[in-house]
């Protein structure tokens, strides 16, 4: 099996890229986004089933496991995978696990709510303590409540979940009362 591509991007199509390797041009899914012409070492996962092979490329071994840990859970292929990890950033991503926040997961293409709990439930004991600081007890559920505030005021879950999150990370004695205006501070000095 192929576990490591290293090579020029010599195509960039919808969701995959051909890798020049030497003379052999690889057709590699990513969730990553390259550039033409540049050169690239990609992890490498290869899926072999009846009727096919494919390659998924990953610029760090993290996202290769997190690509193997998501399609551990029943439903979710590599197609379903790839999306959650072309959507949603990786530490977004493994904090909404941790925190059982389903509202971001689901925010990927082709995942619902009942598939992001489902990742949740299933992922949950794994992603457990990984790279995740929050000091208090508390704080995973005040970062949902403070989402549901930002977003009934108007902002795209989307575009708060990072910065929501580095917030309760910093601030984990806070409550919600103390934390919205924080946000609210953050996003106006983003604009």
């Amino acid at each position: 099996m192929i576990g490591k591509l290293q090579g020029i991007v010599d195509y960039i199509g919808d969701g995959f890229i051909i890798l020049m390797a030497g003379s052999v041009g690889y057709r590699v899914y990513t969730p990553e986004i390259f550039t033409l012409k540049s050169p690239v070492t990609l992890w490498i996962e290869t899926l072999v089933r009846e009727d096919s092979i494919r390659l998924f490329g990953f610029s760090s071994i993290s996202g290769q496991n997190i690509f193997n840990m998501l399609t551990t859970v029943s439903g979710v292929g590599p197609k379903v995978a790839l999306a959650i990890m072309s959507t949603i950033k990786t530490d977004t991503l493994m904090t909404a696990i941790a925190t059982g926040d389903a509202k971001t997961i689901s925010m990927a293409p082709g995942v619902g709510k009942k598939m992001g709990e489902k990742i949740i439930v299933e992922l949950k004991s794994k992603v457990g303590g990984t790279s995740f600081d929050f000091s208090s007890s508390d704080s995973g559920g005040v970062l949902p409540d403070l989402l549901s505030a930002l977003e009934s005021l108007g902002y795209r879950r989307m575009d708060v979940v990072e910065m929501a999150q580095k917030l309760v990370t910093q601030n984990p004695t806070l409550d919600i009362s103390k934390l919205v205006p924080m946000a609210l501070k953050e996003i106006s000095g983003n604009k």
